[in-house]
């Protein structure tokens, strides 16, 4: 498991996963191995991720299509059916599941204790309990954590050097996600120590992050901090359009837009200079998917259809 992998590392991890795959696998099994790949957002809205993985696999020798197969698995914005996509994964006995975020990584490892499951989220892997610790996970789960979620006071921190004249934050979370309460009692106590007001302004449906904007400006709040939840990545060109639509300096837990360049801020009237831009590879795209398709196809050497 790792937090962090760089280029040559990675290469490394991939060369030593392809060298591992028996040859005599490659001549006895006729059929091609399967990754299950399970996530809590839409197919058009995790491209960026699928195409990480496709080529993190690719680097490795593997490309769906021709020696592998991917079984994709979406709730397509519900979800509820997590529990029920994990267990039909599950069902057709696929050597490995790829989990993308970490309500779908609770999905998989609910539904099976046997199968590898591989996952990539923002948070901590230990205190979230998917692992026991980071250099002996055990069990059946193993994987890469990118810790966005552990940084609510750094960010609150960032964004208040950049505006330093707003003393009322916004967050926007989802109320019942596993990651939302303490990503949000990080940001209050730095709150309380800066001396700024929180207020959280809840969504879980592309209908409510209309409703959160709205109101959040309606307040007069100077700025807004995101939260980790799939359906603010998969709605992300929204949530960019709604921003400068309401002129609201922006925070994100991740890069939010794939097209051009993306701004911390809108809100030009706020003294900000348009100038200030921030430049970040999405950590959960091409570069985050290659180091969990390196991680699957190390689990999916005991392949056997």
């Amino acid at each position: 498991m790792t937090g962090h992998i760089g280029r040559r590392e990675f290469i490394t991890l991939l060369g030593g996963a392809a060298a591992a795959w028996p040859l005599a696998a490659h001549a006895q099994q006729p059929a091609m191995p399967v990754v299950g790949f399970l996530r809590d957002a839409t197919a058009a809205g995790s491209e960026h991720m699928v195409n990480g993985l496709r080529k993190g696999l690719a680097e490795a020798g593997f490309v769906e299509g021709q020696n592998l197969t991917i079984e994709y698995a979406w709730t397509d914005g519900r979800s509820e059916r997590l529990s029920s996509l994990a267990a039909e994964l599950v069902g057709r006995h696929v050597p490995v599941i790829v989990s993308s975020a970490l309500n779908a990584t609770y999905a998989a490892k609910a539904a099976t204790s046997t199968i590898p499951v591989v996952f990539a989220v923002n948070n901590d892997p230990v205190a979230t309990k998917l692992v026991a610790s980071l250099n002996r996970p055990g069990g059946n789960l193993t994987g890469v954590a990118y810790l966005g979620s552990e940084l609510g006071a750094k960010r609150l921190g960032l964004m208040h050097e950049m505006v330093p004249k707003v003393a009322d934050f916004a967050v926007l979370a989802h109320p019942t996600y596993q990651s939302s309460a303490p990503f949000i009692s990080d940001v209050k106590a730095a709150a309380r120590t800066m001396g700024v007001r929180i207020e959280v302004f809840n969504a879980s449906t592309e209908s409510e992050i209309d409703t959160a904007f709205a109101a959040l400006s309606a307040r007069r709040l100077g700025a807004l901090l995101i939260a980790n939840y799939p359906l603010f990545t998969t709605h992300r060109e929204q949530i960019v359009a709604l921003a400068a639509r309401y002129s609201i300096p922006t925070m994100y837990v991740q890069f939010c837009q794939r097209r051009r360049p993306h701004r911390l801020w809108d809100g030009l009237d706020r003294g900000v200079s348009p100038d200030w831009r921030l430049r970040w590879p999405h950590p959960q795209g091409r570069k985050a998917r290659r180091p969990a398709g390196a991680a699957a196809d190390q689990v999916r050497n005991d392949y056997k259809p």
